[in-house]
């Protein structure tokens, strides 16, 4: 008999829980240690759960999935992640994996990738469900979808206007401008702003 593998949920809408628990438990491979609706929640529980495959939802209410995950990691080496997101971004998935995730699912993967995901990485493979697998493989020039809004905010940030000036222009505040143009970095794959001009102009996105 194979030793069940233990696993942690953590994930802030609670239907989507309830659904990945009682997947798990009856599937004879894997039981459910404990689930968390937070960062935090998960932080305090941890080291009583011990599992081996944690199921991380990258939307988290607290913080981000990103930077939990490489708390997780530096924290529990051997414990293997497994991202779970509506995200399917290549940005957002390459950033998981860097930050030490072995594999990736979207909410809305089939029961069996769920199950196959966690056997995967609990012996150390790496596994992308199927719809991010063809993302990643796909060239990264067809990666780039930006909408409406950041193309505006890309443009005003090309024209060399500070966060407080576009945030007057398009009228939200500069908190939520900065967070947009650290969503346009991470998407664009720029390391400051006038690289992210020149990626823009590069792909005709202004």
């Amino acid at each position: 008999m194979n030793k069940m593998i233990k696993v942690g949920i953590v994930d802030d809408h609670k239907i989507l829980t309830e659904g990945l628990q009682s997947l798990i438990e009856s599937s004879g491979i894997a039981k459910v240690v404990g689930v968390a609706h937070s960062a935090t929640e998960c932080r305090d529980s941890i080291s009583f759960w011990q599992p081996d495959v944690l199921l991380l939802d990258v939307g988290l209410p607290d913080i981000s999935g990103m930077d939990f995950c490489k708390e997780v990691n530096a924290r529990f080496p051997g414990l293997k992640v497994l991202a779970l997101t509506t995200h399917n971004e290549y940005s957002v998935v390459r950033q998981m994996l860097e930050n030490g995730a072995s594999g990736y699912l979207i909410k809305n993967a089939m029961g069996e990738e769920v199950l196959a995901g966690i056997q995967a990485v609990s012996i150390g493979e790496t596994f992308l469900c199927h719809e991010v697998d063809v993302l990643m493989k796909r060239p990264k020039e067809t990666q780039l979808w930006l909408s409406q809004r950041e193309r505006e905010m890309l443009k005003l940030v090309a024209e060399g206007l500070t966060n407080s000036e576009i945030a007057e222009r398009i009228f939200l505040s500069p908190e939520t401008i900065k967070s947009y143009r650290k969503n346009l970095l991470l998407k664009l794959d720029a390391k400051n702003t006038a690289v992210l001009v020149r990626i823009a102009m590069e792909q005709k996105l202004i």
